[in-house]
């Protein structure tokens, strides 16, 4: 019988500490409700924004006082580690007492990217093993597909296609995303391997940015952001694999 799951699961399986097997558990949990996406998704952007608003803290150098102290007492390595620990917690803790304030309005200068390829590689994770149930809208139902999350999204969604490159669409879904809708389309090639496209809204004026490439655990990541939304293109694929893909759905939607 399935151990339940419970939060210590989720801030572990968001902290990436979770092994194998209670990973796959909980990544079949999240698939039987989106708002448990949307939940977990909330506290991975938390920790993002902590880790981006306070990294500057967090890799400034031991103060002088400590080193001092340290070097008067060289015979006692621990003394050192000690040091370093005290002033890398202090700064961690800082950051959580802040937690839920910068969650809610994060520094402008943190990347809005930042989180991108991380909820990216989590979409194609929970949803790219599925075999009955992959998708929400199939290939068959190209055109209601595009018309309905184009509705949902609130801007016009291209639907690249990857034939000439060797991956068939397997079809689309709504995504619950920090910016609002998002949507995520997959794709299959003739080995079965599949390959996602993550699209989130973006309201927030961004430029079109230059690809970027992530790596999430085993999961590849383009990523770029070009007009109305943020797209990043996943697959279990080295990342010369995927660039000419990333190129080729680049091409297709750019305006």
């Amino acid at each position: 019988m399935r151990r339940p799951i419970c939060e210590d699961d989720l801030h572990a399986w968001v902290d990436g500490r979770l092994g194998a097997a209670r990973r796959g558990e909980v990544n079949t949990w999240l698939t039987e409700d989106p708002l448990h996406i949307e939940r977990v998704e909330a506290w991975r952007s938390n920790a993002e924004a902590l880790r981006s608003g306070y990294a500057a803290l967090l890799g400034e150098p031991v103060p002088a006082r400590l080193r001092a102290v340290v070097e008067r007492r060289k015979p006692l390595p621990a003394l050192r580690l000690a040091a370093v620990v005290a002033w890398t917690t202090l700064g961690t803790l800082t950051g959580a007492g802040l937690g839920y304030q910068l969650g809610q309005s994060a520094s402008p200068d943190v990347d809005a990217l930042a989180s991108l390829p991380h909820r990216a590689a989590i979409a194609h994770a929970v949803y790219a093993p599925e075999i009955r149930h992959p998708v929400e809208v199939s290939a068959d139902q190209e055109q209601h597909l595009v018309a309905w999350l184009t509705k949902r999204l609130g801007a016009p969604v291209k639907l690249p296609d990857l034939h000439d490159q060797g991956f068939a669409l397997l079809g689309g879904r709504l995504l619950p995303t920090p910016d609002g809708p998002g949507a995520q389309f997959m794709y299959e090639n003739d080995g079965g391997r599949r390959l996602t496209l993550y699209l989130s809204r973006r309201d927030d004026g961004a430029a079109t940015t230059a690809f970027r490439y992530a790596q999430q655990g085993d999961v590849g990541v383009f990523y770029w952001v070009d007009g109305r939304f943020a797209y990043a293109l996943s697959g279990q694929f080295g990342r010369d694999t995927l660039l000419p893909l990333a190129n080729s759905v680049y091409h297709q939607i750019s305006p």
